[in-house]
This record gives structure tokens, C-alpha cells and sequence, in this order.
């Protein structure tokens, strides 16, 4: 079975950092897409930046870029979030996925909120 499990947020002041990991486990992790998805209370969930682990190509969405750095250790089938210059509006939970022969899978959410 497919399985994503989300770690590393918690409660930082605004400025700070946090690096988030998600593990995966049930696919060959350098063959599908992944990516960190976020949903702030009352907002629809936003994609935040993807990677193809198998050519390290990567995507952010304006909000982030330039502040967080998303990366992939293959041999341990690990996405990882790195987030820099914390803001209030970047609280939210966040959430990994990866497409999986067609279909979306979603890893338990972490909590990050920012303080100002």
C-alpha cells in the first residue's frame, strides 16, 4: 500500500524555520512526482512546490519561492521541506503527495503555525 506520512511542523515566530519530511513507503519513490500541498483554515488547499526525484526538477509556487527549498533523499524514500523566512501567512497544514499509477495519494498532515 501506498502510504505518505508527514512530519517536522510545530510553532516557530515569524522569520524562522522549519524543515518538514515526509516518508513514503509502497511505490519506487524515484519514479512519481511528489509535492507539498498546504490549506490554511477557511482557504482551499494550494499546491506550495513539486519534484521529480529522478531528475531533481522543481517547482514553487510564487508565495514560496526564494524561501522554501523542497528536496528528496531517493535512498530513503524522503521529501523534504526546507522553510526559511517564516511568515504568519504561511500557517497551515501540510499535507505531501505523490501520483501513483494515476491516482493521488495523500500523507497525514503536519501543523505549522507562525507567529508574528
Amino acid at each position: 500500500d501506498v502510504q505518505l506520512q508527514a512530519s517536522g511542523g510545530g510553532l516557530v515566530q515569524a522569520g524562522g524555520s522549519l524543515r518538514l519530511s515526509c516518508a513514503a513507503s509502497g511505490f519506487t519513490f524515484s519514479d512519481h512526482e511528489i509535492g507539498w500541498f498546504r490549506q490554511a483554515p477557511g482557504k482551499a488547499r494550494e499546491g506550495i512546490s513539486c519534484i521529480s526525484p529522478s531528475d531533481g526538477i522543481t517547482a514553487y509556487a510564487d508565495s514560496v519561492k526564494g524561501r522554501f527549498t523542497i528536496s528528496s533523499d531517493n535512498s530513503k524514500n524522503t521529501l523534504y521541506l526546507q522553510m526559511n523566512s517564516l511568515k504568519p501567512e504561511d500557517t497551515a497544514v501540510y499535507y505531501c503527495k505523490a501520483r501513483v499509477g494515476g491516482t493521488d495519494y495523500w500523507g497525514t498532515g503536519t501543523q505549522v503555525t507562525v507567529s508574528s
